[in-house]
């Protein structure tokens, strides 16, 4: 069990054709010894979509944790003074949340999470799926990249062909990318082929 008692956040935000495949890496983490604590964004909270409803994400979610479900700003706030986490996963990493992150935005619950987080120098991991990685958010990524206790699971363009600008992490390398982080090392290489 590599990840033996570490108290991991796992964030989900509104990327929901990713969703299923977060939560199959989710139960991974779980299976590795870590106590899990679910964060879903305000999109995953209310949106249903032709992947699947609010209401069946959650209940999935409290599958593979008992943890009660974290769902509003008020709700995340107290992982900062309570220490609460030892790393944080913030997966699938939507564009839109990687922008906001990157521009120090605070206005939802996974953000305030990440925040709350940081506050104590404890590792980040972004778990990135946008269509928009090589235009719009390629700024933030870099951003991203090069900010402390900010780790990202290796990803790569999905579909080059059919979505140019789309980057999507390697998912199943997401409990390689918790241990490295926890050491304070970012797994490599970065960029992947698909």
């Amino acid at each position: 069990m590599r990840l033996k008692g570490k108290k991991v956040g796992f964030a989900f935000t509104g990327s929901h054709c990713t969703l299923e495949e977060a939560l199959v890496e989710m139960k991974k983490v779980a299976d590795e010894g870590a106590i899990l604590y679910p964060i879903i964004s305000c999109s995953v909270n209310e949106t249903d979509t032709r992947f699947g409803t609010t209401d069946s994400w959650k209940e999935r979610i409290k599958e593979v944790t008992e943890e009660k479900i974290i769902k509003s700003i008020v709700g995340a706030e107290p992982i900062g003074p309570e220490k609460l986490l030892d790393i944080l996963v913030v997966a699938p990493c939507t564009g839109n949340t990687l922008a906001k992150l990157a521009n120090g935005i605070t206005d939802g619950p996974v953000l305030m999470a990440v925040k709350a987080h940081l506050r104590n120098q404890r590792p980040v991991v972004l778990a990135i799926s946008t269509n928009d990685g090589l235009s719009m958010n390629a700024k933030n990524i870099g951003l991203l990249l090069n900010s402390k206790n900010i780790y990202m699971v290796p990803f790569g363009q999905d579909s080059p062909a059919g979505k140019p600008n789309s980057l999507k992490a390697k998912i199943d390398y997401l409990v390689e990318t918790i241990e490295y982080a926890l050491q304070g090392k970012q797994m490599q290489p970065i960029l992947i082929s698909y």
